[in-house]
């Protein structure tokens, strides 16, 4: 590891150890604070953000028009807040490291750390940062595991093993490979790997933590249950995907805790993650989050927005502000017997994208993912997929359980489609040895066409 990066990381992880005192007035006054000093350097530094708030430099939060992937992709160079980079310069860096298999944990010129996202919502991202923007990346992945109660000491190495994407563009590979060290042995594996090698690396590991998407626990979970796996985690914690009930008692079940259901993203890093209670805290000292519905308004809490707008504290090489996703979630209140007070993240539903748009009896109804998890959970031993084809719905399943039939499961998904307003339409399902995966392993769980609305 970079010893100036870990320095640097390991103060953070004070503060923010710190932080987890701090009441409700006190949160809002950081934020109040970091937001005006986040503002200030944007607008110092960036074209775009003088632009796009063009008479509403004094104005509140919630007047600023939100800021979108494309529109940042599409002005990158005048939204970078520096003169040594471009979104040029940046693309080589990133080629020329998934070409030459170099190490992602390294600083690109001694200064930056860059990962791409997968594109799979629409235009690719390419998101950097300097070293202090790092180090709070970094301090925010970390905290999940001590709001776990997991914890590294120089007498107990916290291993982990990393089951997700072995991309080095991918930013858990960045992440993997930075904070890799004798105090945190990490096993990076690759999702996409042979069952039967990413298990023996296990077995041969024995990590404390377990981390990886929901679509790759799941079949782990399965091969420990069938005695071929053999590793005992302190935690296991789930990423980067939507972790469905069921997937959650199975993980349990085979590794006889509940799972940590950490919410982060590429571009913003740890948003929230559970504490041992297992209830979910918005990482609120180091993101504002704003749940809106369809029109940009905020909903009140224990309601699901449409989509989420997060304005990221310690960003100032690229600044995050309202920077819209298209996840859904639901906010609740304060409170909770671990003693936080940071807001609780009731739900992630999802993302608008997983939403299938198919002609219905009075038009065109939207078929959230939860009509298909209530089927298919059940249905497939390790994964499924629902994926849009023209001539109606693709349903792959990763093994079927027993009691379970290909006809069954077509006749299940066809019911659950009527009964959410849809018309028939054809069901083709397929019993697959592998669900298809993005070019960075995930495996979403429902796959829209894309000239979709």
């Amino acid at each position: 590891m970079d010893l100036r990066l870990v320095s640097h990381v390991l103060f953070l992880r004070a503060a923010l150890r710190r932080r987890d005192r701090w009441d409700a007035a006190r949160i809002a006054a950081h934020q109040d604070h970091a937001l005006k000093e986040l503002r200030r350097a944007a607008y110092a530094g960036s074209e775009f953000y003088r632009r796009h708030h063009a008479g509403l430099h004094d104005a509140p939060l919630d007047q600023l028009p939100p800021v979108t992937k494309a529109d940042l992709m599409a002005h990158f160079d005048e939204a970078i807040t520096t003169p040594d980079l471009t979104l040029a310069a940046l693309e080589e860096h990133l080629r020329s490291l998934a070409g030459s298999g170099g190490d992602p944990g390294r600083p690109w010129r001694g200064r930056w750390w860059a990962a791409a996202t997968a594109g799979t919502t629409g235009r690719r991202g390419i998101f950097v940062w300097n070293r202090a923007e790092w180090a709070a990346v970094l301090a925010s992945y970390a905290r999940a595991n001590d709001w776990a109660g997991l914890y590294a000491r120089l007498a107990l190495p916290l291993k982990v093993a990393l089951v997700s994407s072995r991309v080095p563009t991918h930013q858990s590979a960045v992440v993997g490979a930075s904070v890799r060290s004798g105090v945190i042995p990490t096993l990076r594996l690759d999702v996409t790997a042979p069952m039967d090698e990413n298990v023996a690396a296990l077995n041969r590991f024995q990590p404390r933590i377990l981390v990886g998407y929901a679509s790759a626990l799941k079949p782990l979970a399965a091969e420990q249950q069938a005695g071929r796996l053999h590793i005992a985690p302190q935690g296991v914690m789930s990423a980067s995907e939507v972790l469905s009930p069921h997937t959650a008692s199975e993980l349990e079940a085979a590794w006889g805790s509940a799972p940590f259901d950490v919410y982060a993203a590429t571009e913003t890093a740890g948003i929230a993650s559970p504490c041992a209670y297992r209830n979910r805290h918005v990482y609120e000292d180091l993101v504002i989050i704003e749940p809106v519905d369809q029109a940009g308004n905020p909903v009140p809490a224990g309601t699901t927005g449409a989509r989420l707008l997060v304005t990221v504290l310690f960003s100032r090489t690229l600044p995050l502000i309202r920077y819209e996703m298209s996840d859904t979630v639901r906010l609740d209140g304060r409170g909770c017997p671990c003693g936080r007070s940071f807001t609780l993240m009731e739900d992630i539903e999802g993302r608008i994208e997983d939403v299938l748009h198919l002609p219905g009896r009075t038009g065109t109804v939207s078929v959230h993912p939860i009509v298909f998890h209530d089927v298919l959970d059940q249905a497939a031993i390790a994964g499924w997929q629902v994926i849009q084809v023209p001539t109606g719905l693709r349903v792959l399943l990763a093994g079927l359980t027993p009691g379970q039939s290909v006809e069954g499961v077509r006749a299940a998904v066809a019911g659950a489609l009527l009964a959410a307003g849809a018309l028939d339409i054809s069901v083709d399902v397929q019993v697959v040895a592998r669900l298809e995966r993005t070019a960075l392993g995930k495996a979403p769980f429902v796959r829209a066409l894309k000239d979709q609305p």
